[in-house]
């Protein structure tokens, strides 16, 4: 599932035909500075927050099983501790 690639051409030249090449132009670039200013947010607090922090919250949070196996192995284990 998910958008192909002439899905996208269809959406963006009915997008082209409602709102005009300039109305477009606008919104991809707010979009773009917008997605330049959301990056630059999330490396400012990588960089803030320790990596031995980041590594102990991801070790104390519980997994979620991927598919039928994973699932029966974690409640094996959880079984046995």
């Amino acid at each position: 599932m998910g958008l192909h690639f002439v899905d996208m051409i269809i959406v963006a030249a009915i997008a082209l035909a409602l709102f005009g090449p300039k109305a477009l132009q606008s919104v991809a670039r707010e979009a773009g500075k917008t997605a330049g200013q959301a990056k630059q947010a999330k490396d400012k607090i990588m960089a803030e927050v320790p990596l031995d922090e980041v590594t102990k919250i991801k070790d104390n949070m519980p997994q979620v099983p991927l598919n039928s196996r994973q699932a029966l192995q974690m409640l094996m284990d959880s079984d046995e501790k």
